[in-house]
């Protein structure tokens, strides 16, 4: 409770009050035990520069800016006698400093000591100082309080804005795409009608003609095998001899279902609810085997608490799936996560030849890890309409959702460690998630971080005529155009109306027009099958984080200025001074400064974006990718600008594009094998004592030190 004796105090109460009510769910009403349930009790900090809100009935609230938490936490300490007895003032003071801080990303300096502040861990809350900096790249979010009159007309305005000036943008990449496509047309129009195959120029031809009989002779056998079972009733024999017997087969019904396409290659998969630390709940698929494996109840696989590595979470008991095997059958897990606008899915289209199923059946644990939102937009406390819902971009898929569903594998598992394997946006919240200025203790946690089609710095698509123009207008003109609440949910609609092979065609041909992406490398006839599982739910302000005007599309790196990216290849052109002279001159926006003396090694870490809790990299670059530039990563760790980074593994496919490193023919051959390797090659001594080997993997050297080119 909060005391309220004579004095300061009953102000510094009303203060607390007045500032509880501005972060609360609801608007505050005393006879309204609703309300006073979600009432905004504390901040409480995830990082230095990320508190979500501890409302009264143990909810939380998301995305409150630095200056508006520490307000409350002050008030708070203040009303209880936590303070320094300096008052209001010190408050007003400190918190005016935070928020010029956040306003100017230069971090001025604050003067604790005349504040009475601490930045002990164990400290009060009034007296507890977050980081007052702010990375020029993840500036502050705006903020929302709870739903008003005012509010809920400025909300619906948006929306009703939105709702007609984003579909117009949408309808104008949809017949760019479809008039972009007419000499294609025309030119397979002509060969057909010279009685040519225009399917013979693709480089995988042979390849596809087999395949494609391969699966009608499957969907026969399915049928014939389906009318045996029935003549002698549903509970049929089944075969004790095939070690992957599919449930599913036929037709491709082109629907969006993980488990129907695992069923297909004789696998299966459960679906846990996770919550994340800001309250959202997010989901995490586990594929298995159904001859080796139970499935854990529906109870056991809901949300838990939105705790990340709890005290507990390596206790046996609680591991439900080490349980079932027993020791040196266990398997290795690993967790995959999925690009922009995708989900988990994305790893399970192409068969046996998929890469969520290529692993699971080589021997790992395989685990789907998706972002917030995604195809059932869900949190704790807020509905889909409160913008509060949508306040977050790509700092909080990599500091909430990333360490929610690692924890939630390890628990699960019992393993003090896990593989990671990402691709593009799932990169790039991992690279940022383990920044020495973000979360980089989850590095322990992770035994090798494979990235496929690293997405860091920008590639040469940013300059496109659509993206120029999301890059110049304001952002209140992106939140007029584009709103406060999902990037254009018309999309989602489209996907839920329109039959499997209208929606796989038209999703493909847009954002081939967006990406510059082609289908050359992929199997065709998979193709319509590719894009049920895109586009997801994200919020506009992800995407503006991604093409607006402060943030990546603009400094082209998602760790660092475009001036410091300029002084980089001026470095690396041999040109100007190198970065120790450049952020030696005063240029530095991070937390820690330079010291006089430091040179070399230490100045390079002092200047890196990873410290030594960082996990081996693997990494998987397709040459031909103009949405992002492996190369300039790769350069990076080359030339020793990150110390603390082992890279155990690197490779350019010169000739694949972005989505091929996860759906080309030869992705197997290419990429596959060697990241199933790289993951065995790098799992810890413990772990590789208790666990199966993956198959093709008993003659990995398992020395990680050795880079592999």
């Amino acid at each position: 409770m909060v005391a309220s004796p004579s004095g300061q105090q009953p102000h510094a109460a009303q203060l607390y009050i007045r500032q509880a009510a501005k972060l609360s769910l609801l608007p505050q009403d005393n006879n309204d035990p609703e309300a006073n349930a979600t009432k905004a009790v504390k901040a409480k900090f995830i990082t230095p520069r990320d508190p979500v809100i501890e409302t009264a009935n143990g909810g939380r609230l998301p995305a409150v800016p630095l200056a508006e938490a520490e307000k409350l936490n002050c008030f708070k300490d203040e009303a209880e006698h936590h303070g320094s007895g300096r008052g209001e003032r010190a408050i007003r003071r400190r918190t005016k400093e935070l928020a010029a801080a956040q306003e100017t990303h230069e971090g001025a300096t604050i003067d604790h000591q005349n504040l009475g502040q601490s930045v002990r861990a164990e400290a009060p809350l009034r007296t507890a100082v977050p980081s007052p900096k702010t990375h020029p790249l993840f500036p502050q979010l705006p903020m929302y309080g709870p739903p008003t009159f005012l509010r809920n007309l400025q909300s619906f305005g948006f929306q009703v804005s939105s709702a007609f000036l984003s579909l117009a943008f949408l309808g104008t990449i949809v017949l760019g795409s479809l008039f972009t496509s007419i000499p294609l047309l025309l030119q397979n129009l002509y060969l057909c009608l010279t009685l040519h195959d225009p399917e013979k120029r693709r480089p995988f031809y042979e390849e596809e003609k087999r395949r494609r009989k391969v699966r009608k002779d499957s969907a026969k056998a399915w049928k014939r095998q389906r009318r045996r079972h029935q003549n002698r009733g549903r509970d049929g024999p089944k075969s004790e001899t095939e070690e992957y017997e599919p449930q599913e087969g036929g037709k491709d019904r082109l629907i969006c279902d993980v488990s129907y396409y695992a069923r297909r290659v004789g696998l299966d998969v459960e679906n846990f609810s996770v919550q994340t630390e800001d309250g959202f709940i997010i989901e995490l698929w586990h594929v298995f085997n159904p001859k080796d494996y139970i499935p854990a109840s529906s109870t056991h696989r809901s949300q838990d608490d939105p705790i990340v590595f709890p005290n507990n979470y390596l206790d046996d008991s609680t591991a439900t799936l080490s349980q079932q095997y027993p020791p040196g059958k266990q398997k290795y897990p690993i967790l995959l996560v999925h690009g922009l606008l995708q989900s988990a899915g994305a790893y399970c289209t192409n068969d046996d030849d998929s890469l969520a199923f290529y692993l699971a059946k080589a021997g790992y644990d395989v685990w789907l890890g998706n972002n917030r939102c995604g195809f059932r937009p869900r949190h704790q406390m807020l509905s889909y309409n409160d913008p509060r819902m949508w306040n977050w971009n790509i700092r909080q898929m990599g500091v909430m959702d990333l360490p929610a569903l690692v924890s939630r594998v390890l628990s699960e598992t019992g393993f003090a460690k896990l593989g990671l394997v990402c691709h593009s946006q799932g990169t790039t919240e991992t690279f940022v998630a383990l920044a020495k200025e973000q979360r980089p203790d989850l590095g322990n946690k992770i035994s090798v971080f494979c990235a496929l089609a690293p997405a860091v710095y920008a590639g040469p698509l940013i300059g496109k005529m659509y993206f120029k123009f999301m890059r110049i207008i304001s952002p209140g003109m992106f939140r007029v155009m584009f709103g406060i609440h999902a990037f254009i949910p018309f999309m989602m609609l489209m996907h839920r109306w329109l039959p499997g092979s209208i929606y796989g065609a038209l999703g493909y041909r847009v954002f081939s027009f967006l990406f510059n992406w082609s289908d050359t490398r992929w199997e065709r006839d998979l193709r319509d099958r590719l894009f049920q599982f895109s586009p997801v739910y994200v919020s506009a302000e992800s995407m503006r984080w991604w093409l607006g005007r402060e943030c990546f599309a603009s400094q082209k790196c998602i760790l660092a200025t475009r001036e410091e990216g300029r002084r980089e290849e001026e470095e690396d052109d041999g040109e100007g001074m190198c970065l120790e002279e450049y952020f030696d001159h005063g240029k530095d926006h991070q937390t820690e400064q330079q010291s006089e003396g430091d040179t070399g090694r230490e100045l390079r870490c002092r200047n890196a974006w990873y410290d030594e809790q960082v996990p081996p990299f693997a990494l998987w670059v397709a040459g031909n990718d103009e949405l992002v530039d492996g190369r300039r990563l790769l350069r990076r760790f080359e030339r020793g600008r990150e110390p603390c980074v082992k890279v155990v593994h690197q490779k350019i496919i010169e000739e694949y594009e972005h989505l091929d490193v996860i759906w080309a023919i030869d992705m197997i051959e290419k990429v596959g094998r060697e990241v199933k390797e790289v993951l065995w090659k790098t799992a810890p001594v413990e772990a590789r004592e208790v666990c199966r080997v993956p198959e093709g993997c008993e003659d990995v050297d398992f020395d990680s030190t050795r880079q592999v080119h």
